[in-house]
């Protein structure tokens, strides 16, 4: 079901919600991100609510003052089944052997219980 709440958001708000995470991770406000790109702190609300999207430009920018590449960027923001096991993977490769294959196991059960029909 988390998929199709996923897929249904625009791009944009999943980029904006990226573009936060990683402003939050460095402990950087709106502002603070803002003078560094800099645009006004609306700009960067903007962009984090999803309500406009950068030109690429400003995604160059961003991505430069974030230290991530413009592909991390927008894999985050993805729905693609590839991007997403990507994603999955990088926060796997940061566990223990033993964790990861207790997460692998209930990812398998919640898989095999969403595909089939419903009971």
């Amino acid at each position: 079901m988390i998929n199709k709440k996923l897929a249904e958001q625009p791009l944009a708000q999943l980029l904006g919600q990226r573009i936060a995470e990683l402003r939050k991770s460095r402990r950087w406000t709106q502002a603070q991100l803002a003078e560094r790109l800099h645009v006004e702190p609306e700009t960067i609300s903007r962009f984090e609510r999803g309500a406009s999207a950068p030109s690429l430009h400003t995604l160059e920018n961003l991505a430069s003052v974030l230290r991530v590449s413009i592909g991390d960027l927008l894999a985050h923001s993805s729905t693609a089944p590839d991007d997403q096991a990507m994603r999955i993977s990088a926060w796997l490769s940061e566990l223990k052997p033993a964790d990861r294959a207790f997460v692998t196991g209930i990812v398998q059960q919640l898989c095999e219980r969403l595909r089939s029909p419903g009971d």
